[in-house]
This record gives structure tokens, sequence and C-alpha cells, in this order.
């Protein structure tokens, strides 16, 4: 089960008329996934609370009339003037099966390191990376050691991130070397 939930009703407006839901404070959405997509709709606040605290990397809890469904968000419509949300699409997905998704990495630690002491900066590279798990096992991030940076010349790599119990790269072939933060 996840943390994050959010209750949906299925809707009749599509095209240009979902526009009138969205002035009334109603946020059109759609689920895919099952046999045939669902379209649904949300108030808007709660779809913002939601998309916010799951973001594109944690399982949400949908409510759609009354079934459980669980989803993981796939995409978020902005408005590009308002900056408000037009439209979200969630991915419908199964607690057994292995999903995939963007999560960020969290460097912790830096404060003890010696290059923190030495009052050097962290210069990201590498913000987010795609790994693949059951929704369960999905990180809320994935975090790297900074206590090893100790001069200005010092990296961070991939090879240096440990991940969870069962969670996965989703590029196999990804190179271990590729800086995340130098």
């Amino acid at each position: 089960m996840s943390e994050t939930s959010l209750n949906l009703t299925k809707r009749e407006l599509t095209g240009k008329k979902a526009k009138s839901l969205r002035e009334q404070g109603i946020v059109p959405s759609v689920v895919f996934g099952g046999k045939e997509p669902i379209l649904t709709q949300s108030e808007y606040v709660e779809t913002d609370k939601a998309v916010r605290a799951a973001g594109y990397h944690s399982p949400i809890d949908l409510m759609i009339d009354g079934k459980k469904q669980m989803a993981m968000i796939k995409n978020v419509a902005i408005n590009p003037v308002k900056h408000s949300i037009d439209n979200v699409e969630f991915q419908a997905i199964k607690a057994s099966a292995v999903v995939e998704a963007t999560a960020p990495i969290k460097i912790v630690n830096f404060e003890a390191s010696e290059a923190a002491k030495a009052h050097l900066e962290i210069l990201r590279v590498l913000e987010e990376i795609d790994v693949k798990a059951k929704p369960a096992d999905l990180p809320e991030a994935i975090e790297v050691d900074a206590t090893k940076l100790a001069a200005a010349g010092d990296r961070l790599v991939i090879a240096d991130i440990t991940l969870p119990k069962g969670v996965e790269f989703v590029d196999k072939e990804l190179d271990t070397e590729a800086v995340i933060a130098n």
C-alpha cells in the first residue's frame, strides 16, 4: 500500500469540453493500463497534493468511484501561463509487478566529509536515475554517501550507489564510472 492516495470520479467530458472542468477547479485525468483507458477527474487541491507527494517515482492509491487501483504518475501537463496542472496521466500497476521509475539522487553525509571541512562545494552532474522494482520497494530517493570526498578532484560515480534490496538500475549496461557529483 502506498502512502499517497487520491479520489477520482469518472468523467464524461472530453477534448476542449474539459476546459470547463478546469474552470470549476477540477483536473481531468486518465488512467491507462487496464483493458480500456478510464477518463477521470478530481479536485485541483487534492490532485496537486498527490502529485507533489508522489512525483514520478512513488505509487499512488487511486479510488475510482469506490474501486481501489494502484498507479504511478506518467505525465503531468502544466499550463505554461498559470503554472497549474492541466491534466494528469496515471499508469495502473500491480503490487506484484516490477515497475520502472525515475528516482532522485540524494547526496548524504557531505557535512562529515573532508571536502566540506575544506569549504569545498559539490557540483551535481546527475540529479536522477531510472530504477526498477516492485512498487513497495521503490525508494523515495537513491542515496549516495559523500564522506569519501576529500579534495577538489574527488568525485562520486554510479559505482558509489548502494541500491536498496529489490531495486535495480533500468539500464543494465550503465556506465558505472559516470559522474554523479564532483
